[in-house]
C-alpha cells in the first residue's frame, strides 16, 4: 500500500472536521460565485443528514440570507421529514419555499403507474394501502441473489410480501423516480429565479455505489459532500452543531409509503460498515486483514467488495454523460 495511505482499522474514516468544512467552503465559494456567476444555493430539506450538512455548508459559503430550503413533500412523505426540515431552517435561519408534489405526481400518474404494476401482484391494492420494496438481508450471511420483493400493507395493517418479476420491479421504480425528478424541477425552478445553484446532497457512498436518480437527485450545479463517507457527514454535522433529532435520525428513503431504510432497499450493510469496506476497497486492502479488524470472516470481506463493484457496473449509466457522435468544437473539453 502507498505509505501515504494509513493501515486500515476503525479510525481510517476519522475525519478534521474543522479543515474538511473550511476546504467546502472555499470549493463552493470558488464554483458558485467565480465560476457560474451565481449569487447563492438552492437545497432541497428532507429533514436527513446530508441534505442538513449541505445546507448548513452552504450557509458556511454565502450566509443565511443566500440560501434557500426548500420543502417538497408528497403524499408518500413522511411527517417528521417535514418537520426536522423546518426545524433545521429554524436553526439555520434559511429562507425557506414550500411546494406540495402531490398534485404535479398525480397529474402525471405517478400514483396510478405505480398502482396499477402493484395490482398485477396484489389485485387488491388500493386506496388507504401502503408499499415499499426490499431486497434480501443480509449481504453478510450468504451470496444471495439481489432479487427485489414487493410488501405491501392493507389498512388493517396486514403485511403481505411477493417477488417481483421485472417488468412490475421497473415498473413501480419508474413510476416512483418521478418523486425525485419533480423535485429536481421545482429547484431549478426557484434556483433560477433567484440566479442561485442548485447543490445536491449525496455522500460518497451515494455516489459512488449509484444510490440516485437520473435527471433526479442525480442532478444538480455542485456536489459538496460527494466525496465524504457517511460516516465523515455525521461527524461534520455534529461538529457543526446540528439539531440533535437530525443527528440521530436513521438513514431513509422516504420515497415509499412504507418506512423504509436504506438499508434495506439498497446497500444490505449499515452504513457505518460499509462505508468501511469501501474505503479498503477502494484503497485494496486484502479482505483477510479488513475481516481480522471488523470481525468478518474473509469470504463475507469478499461478499461486499463483489457487490460494491456489482453496483457500480450496474449503475454506471447513472453517471454517463449524453454520448454525441463527434465532439462539438468550442463547446466540449474533453
Amino acid at each position: 500500500m502507498n505509505a501515504n495511505i494509513p493501515s486500515f482499522g476503525s479510525n481510517v474514516l476519522d475525519v478534521d472536521c474543522t479543515k474538511a468544512v473550511a476546504q467546502i467552503r472555499e470549493a463552493l465559494i470558488a464554483q458558485v460565485r467565480t465560476r457560474f456567476k451565481r449569487r447563492g444555493a438552492v437545497v432541497g430539506l428532507s429533514g436527513g443528514i446530508d441534505s442538513s450538512v449541505t445546507a448548513a455548508l452552504c450557509v458556511e459559503a454565502f450566509g443565511p440570507k443566500k440560501v434557500l430550503g426548500l420543502f417538497l413533500p408528497e403524499e408518500d412523505s413522511a411527517g417528521e421529514s417535514l418537520t426536522l426540515g423546518e426545524q433545521l431552517a429554524t436553526h439555520l435561519g434559511v429562507e425557506t419555499a414550500h411546494e406540495n408534489l402531490t398534485p404535479i405526481l398525480e397529474g402525471a400518474g405517478c400514483y396510478q403507474r405505480r398502482g396499477d404494476a402493484i395490482r398485477r401482484l396484489f389485485p387488491e391494492f388500493g386506496p388507504g394501502w401502503k408499499c415499499k420494496i426490499v431486497l434480501p438481508q443480509n449481504l453478510l450471511e450468504s451470496d444471495r441473489m439481489n432479487f427485489f420483493s414487493l410488501v405491501v400493507q392493507s389498512p388493517g395493517g396486514e403485511q403481505s410480501k411477493a417477488r417481483m418479476p421485472l417488468k412490475e420491479y421497473l415498473q413501480v421504480v419508474a413510476a416512483s423516480n418521478m418523486k425525485q425528478r419533480t423535485r429536481t424541477m421545482l429547484e431549478y425552478y426557484h434556483a433560477e429565479r433567484l440566479n442561485y445553484v442548485v447543490a445536491g446532497t449525496p455522500n460518497r457512498l451515494e455516489y459512488d455505489q449509484g444510490f440516485f436518480v437520473k435527471g433526479g437527485d442525480g442532478l444538480a450545479d455542485v456536489k459538496p459532500i460527494a466525496h465524504l463517507y457517511k460516516t465523515q457527514v455525521y461527524a461534520l454535522a455534529r461538529h457543526m452543531g446540528l439539531p440533535e433529532e437530525i443527528v440521530s435520525r436513521p438513514p431513509t428513503t422516504d420515497t415509499y409509503s412504507m418506512p423504509q431504510s436504506q438499508e434495506e432497499f439498497f446497500f444490505c450493510l449499515p452504513y457505518a460498515q460499509l462505508d468501511l469496506m469501501l474505503w479498503a476497497h477502494n484503497h485494496s486492502v486484502p479482505a483477510a486483514e479488513v475481516g481480522e479488524v471488523m470481525g468478518y470472516t474473509a469470504e463475507q470481506v469478499e461478499r461486499v467488495y463483489r457487490d460494491i463493484e456489482s453496483k457500480r457496473r450496474a449503475t454506471a449509466y447513472l453517471h454517463a454523460r449524453p454520448l454525441l457522435v463527434e465532439s462539438i468544437e468550442g463547446v466540449d473539453k474533453g
